[in-house]
């Protein structure tokens, strides 16, 4: 069953506190992708310019270490990703592959930019949201890192 755009978005803890008016306004600004099982959404070191929220299926995110890839990651509809890259712009920290058929919405650094335009509160919540995120995964890894030192 695939999520319509704006009932993913308002599921993603990306888009919490956002309204119905802003999901809707960044419904219009994603554009739908696709992708079959098995499939590179991304690779570890591309360039980094959009987020990407699954309305279907199932993608891995993978690490490379070693000269081998190891899945970190298994992430299913209505997970968010990519979310670094409307940060930093920076390369993608990680491989993602869908594991299932699966189908997206990106939202590029660009269209990010045009709802801040039309909603500095909305931008500023994802903007917020983003942070925490990446504080709670930042501190998980400390964690992990600790038990092993």
């Amino acid at each position: 069953m695939t999520l319509a755009p704006e009932e993913a978005l308002s599921r993603s803890p990306v888009f919490e506190m956002l309204s119905p008016a802003e999901l809707a306004a960044l419904a219009k600004l994603c554009r739908s992708v696709s992708w079959r099982a098995g499939e590179v959404v991304f690779r570890e070191g591309d360039p980094g310019a959009s987020l990407f929220v699954l309305t279907a299926g199932e993608v891995e995110v993978l690490h490379a270490h070693g000269g081998t890839e190891k899945v970190i990651a298994v992430l299913p509809a209505p997970a968010a990703f990519g979310e670094m890259a409307l940060v930093d712009r920076e390369a993608r920290s990680a491989t993602v592959r869908a594991r299932t058929e699966s189908e997206a919405l990106e939202l590029t650094a660009e269209a990010f930019t045009a709802f801040r335009k039309r909603s500095r509160d909305g931008f500023t919540f994802v903007v917020i949201n983003v942070a925490r995120i990446l504080s709670s995964r930042l501190r998980e890894t400390s964690q992990r890192l600790a038990a092993h030192l």
